[in-house]
C-alpha cells in the first residue's frame, strides 16, 4: 500500500456537472479559460505531505492508537525505508489526483534522528529521492518549510526560545529546508511559528522574544539572497494553538511586526482559512487585509468546525462562503507564486485510500466552482462599480487635497465652516450586495 496505495483507483478526470461518478471532477476543468488563464494556473492546487501521509489517525487529544492502517506507519522497519514508501504513496496519489504542486515540512519527508548531523543526512537522502520523484511526475514544489515545533526542544519556542542553542538548532533546520526548497524549484518558503508565543506571561520577556524573532526573520531573508532563491518567503498567521498566544496572530499583526523589522517588502503571508476563523475573523477579512497591505502570498485551503474551538483542518465544501474571499484574490491580481494548498485531513474514521480522494476531489471542485463564480462577478464589474461610486468623493477636489497633504486639520475644518456643509447619511446597501453575491452563486 505504498507505491500500490491507489492502484485500484483510476486517474481522476473532469466529467462535468452531470457526472454521477464520485471519483471524478464535476467543476474542476483544469483547462477551462477564466480571465485569460487556465483554471489550473489560477488555483495552483497542492497536496500536503503531513496530514495525508504522516498523520496516523491518532485522536487530536492523543487518546488511543492511530486509526489508519498505512503500511509506512509500521514500527518494524527502518525509518528511511518507511520514508521512501511514504513518498512513493504520496506521488502515486498526487499523480492520480492530477494536482500540479506538493508541500512538505523537513521531518515529514525524512525521519528526525538522534543527532543533528544524522537528521541532516537523512534529509539530504530524501531530498535526492524527492528530486527524482518530481522529475518523473512533473509535479512541482509549491513550498517547503521546517518543523521547528514538534520536538520537545521547541516546547518554549524556536526563534523565541530562552536558550540561544535552540535558536541555533532552528536556524540549522530552516537553512537546510530553505536550500532544499531552492534546489527542488520551490515557488515559496513558509515560516509557521507554532511555538512562537507564550503559555503564561509570568515567565516571558515579550520585548526580548520579539527581538529574537525579528532577527531570525532578517536572517532568513539574508540567506534567501545569499543562495539566490527567487521564491517568496511566507509567514503563516495563527492566533493560538498549540500556544496560548502566538506572535503571528493574524495578518494585520504580522504586517506590523514586519514593518518594525524592515521586512514588509520581503515577506508575505500564507493565509489558512481555519486560522482566520480561530482569530475571530473571516477568511475574506484576512485576504482583503493582506491584499490592502501588499502581502497576499498563498492560501492554505481548509475549513473549521463551528462547534469546535480548535484547528480541525477539514476540506472546504461551501461555495457561497468562499466566493467573497476569492473575489478579493482576483481583485488583487490573483496568486502569483502562491497557490491553494490543501492543509486538510480526512476524519480519523475515514480510513480508506478512497476517502483521501473524495476529500480532495470535493475540495478542488468547491474551490473551482467558487473561483468561477468570483471571476464572473469580477468581470461583471457590478460590485466594483458600487464600491467606486461609494468612495467617489475621495476622487474629487476635496478628497484629493486632503490625501495629498495640501490641507491641514485647521484648513479642512475651515473649509467645512466656509461651505456650511451638512453631509447626509447614505445607505451602505449591505443586503442588496449580499443578494448580488447570491445571484451569481445560485445561477
Amino acid at each position: 500500500m505504498s507505491a500500490e496505495f491507489c492502484n485500484d483507483i483510476a486517474p481522476i478526470q473532469y466529467k462535468g456537472k452531470a457526472s454521477a461518478d464520485p471519483l471524478s471532477f464535476r467543476f474542476y476543468d483544469k483547462d477551462k479559460i477564466l480571465l485569460g488563464k487556465r483554471l489550473e494556473e489560477h488555483l495552483r492546487f497542492a497536496v500536503c505531505h503531513w496530514h495525508n501521509f504522516c498523520w496516523d489517525g491518532k485522536d487530536i487529544f492523543g487518546l488511543g492508537q492511530g486509526s489508519f492502517n498505512r503500511p509506512w506507519h509500521r514500527t518494524n522497519a527502518e525509518p528511511m525505508v518507511l520514508a521512501k514508501e511514504k513518498m512513493n504513496a504520496a506521488f502515486a496519489f498526487m499523480n492520480k489526483l492530477g494536482v500540479p504542486y506538493w508541500c512538505w515540512h523537513d521531518y515529514d519527508i525524512a525521519p528526525e534522528a538522534s543527532t543533528i548531523k544524522e537528521s541532516r543526512k537523512n534529509f539530504a537522502t530524501m531530498v535526492d529521492y524527492a528530486e527524482q520523484k518530481l522529475s518523473d511526475t512533473g509535479i512541482q514544489l509549491l513550498w517547503g518549510t521546517a518543523n521547528a515545533f514538534s520536538n520537545p526542544r521547541y516546547m518554549c519556542g524556536a526563534s523565541t526560545n530562552p536558550n540561544p542553542e535552540v535558536f541555533a538548532y532552528a536556524a540549522s533546520q530552516v537553512q537546510n529546508a530553505m536550500e532544499a526548497t531552492h534546489r527542488l524549484g520551490g515557488a515559496n518558503y513558509v515560516l509557521w511559528g507554532g511555538r512562537e508565543g507564550y503559555q503564561t506571561l509570568l515567565n516571558t520577556d515579550l520585548k526580548r522574544e520579539s527581538a529574537q524573532m525579528g532577527r531570525f526573520l532578517q536572517m532568513v531573508v539574508e540567506h534567501k539572497y545569499k543562495i539566490g532563491f527567487k521564491g517568496t518567503i511566507l509567514i503563516e498567521p495563527k492566533p493560538q494553538e498549540p500556544t496560548k498566544h502566538q506572535y503571528d496572530y493574524d495578518t494585520a499583526t504580522v504586517f506590523g511586526f514586519l514593518q518594525r523589522f524592515g521586512l514588509e517588502k520581503e515577506i508575505k503571508v500564507n493565509i489558512e482559512v481555519n486560522h482566520a476563523t480561530l482569530a475571530g475573523h473571516s477568511f475574506e477579512h484576512e485576504v482583503a487585509t493582506a491584499a490592502s497591505l501588499g502581502i497576499l502570498g498563498s492560501i492554505d485551503a481548509n475549513r473549521g468546525d463551528q462547534q469546535n474551538g480548535w484547528d480541525t483542518d477539514q476540506f472546504p465544501n461551501n461555495v457561497a462562503d468562499l466566493v467573497p474571499a476569492l473575489h478579493e484574490i482576483i481583485r488583487a491580481g490573483g496568486l502569483t507564486t502562491g497557490g491553494f494548498n490543501f492543509d486538510t485531513k480526512v476524519r480519523r474514521e475515514s480510513i480508506s485510500a478512497e476517502d483521501l480522494f473524495h476529500g480532495h476531489i470535493g475540495g478542488m471542485d468547491t474551490l473551482a466552482l467558487a473561483y468561477t463564480v468570483a471571476a464572473e462577478l469580477f468581470e461583471s464589474g457590478e460590485l466594483q462599480t458600487f464600491i467606486n461610486q461609494r468612495y467617489a468623493g475621495w476622487d474629487g477636489e476635496l478628497g484629493q487635497k486632503i490625501l495629498s497633504g495640501q490641507l491641514s486639520l485647521a484648513e479642512t475644518s475651515q473649509w467645512a465652516v466656509n461651505n456650511n456643509i451638512d453631509p447626509q447619511p447614505v445607505s451602505g446597501r449591505q443586503e442588496f450586495l449580499e443578494n448580488l453575491i447570491n445571484r451569481y452563486v445560485h445561477k
